[in-house]
């Protein structure tokens, strides 16, 4: 579903992504972890096309992400195919993002109406069911800033879904949380993994909540991906040094 082909991004003289190789099958839920400063959040930017690429492709659905067929070669793609591809590709942030003159309901019907061409009637019930599924159907006429912050996530995850996205990105969305409500968005994630087909890239902090939940873990270091694998193995039996030295800095959290 998503692929990166020598995929490389640099600021100057500074290297942020280092000849980026990675595959991620339909329906794979990916966790990367990392320092600080070592690339995570640069690939989810990539793949909104927040970021531009210096180098390689970003392939999504079997198509390039940036870039597009014209003769013999690829050439930078056009706004039209850029907003088709971006179609494919839902996020939810770690500020949540939410605009703050619209209520719940209207927040997840925006998208749905403006950008896909659904009428109000399919946009409201389609927004209805997943403020449900996040457990938000009683606070749908609210308007963010009368949310906790995470009531607005399980929004903002909704307001994602609305999309209808092939792929699901989540950048560090419980670091702005207070601990005690951590556990209401993370139970809404499980809930996407384990009743939609979705393939899922998921930036995070916590190290319980990537081995619980991942299919694969990838330890990034320094623009490239150190050492990857399943999650009891990653954890449980690091191989590289630099895995396992990040690894004890955090072992509290697992």
């Amino acid at each position: 579903m998503v692929s990166f082909r020598k995929v490389t991004k640099s600021y100057g003289n500074l290297v942020v992504m280092d000849s980026l190789d990675l595959d991620i099958a339909e329906g794979e839920m990916v966790t990367i972890i990392g320092p600080s400063g070592s690339g995570k959040t640069t690939v989810l930017r990539m793949l909104m096309t927040l970021e531009t690429i210096n180098g390689g492709v970003i392939y999504v659905d079997g198509k390039p992400l940036t870039h597009m067929p014209d003769g013999n070669g690829l050439v930078h793609a056009n706004d039209r195919y850029l907003r088709r591809m971006r179609s494919k590709i839902g996020m939810c942030f770690q500020h949540f993002n939410l605009f703050p003159h619209m209520t719940a309901l209207e927040n997840c019907m925006e998208g749905p109406v403006h950008v896909l061409g659904l009428s109000k009637k399919e946009a409201r019930e389609r927004s209805e069911e997943l403020l449900a599924m996040v457990g938000m159907a009683d606070k749908r006429n609210q308007h963010p800033s009368r949310l906790s912050g995470g009531q607005q996530q399980r929004v903002a995850i909704a307001r994602a879904m609305a999309m209808r996205p092939k792929v699901m990105l989540f950048d560090e969305v419980t670091s702005a949380l207070d601990p005690e409500v951590i556990g209401e968005v993370t139970n809404v994630i499980r809930k996407l993994v384990a009743e939609h087909h979705l393939t899922m890239l998921m930036v995070t902090h916590q190290m319980g909540f990537a081995k619980d939940i991942s299919d694969r873990v990838c330890f990034f270091y320094g623009g490239r991906i150190e050492e990857q694998g399943a999650p009891e193995e990653l954890f449980g039996n690091p191989r590289r040094e630099r895995t396992q030295q990040f690894l004890s800095a955090v072992k509290e959290a697992i």
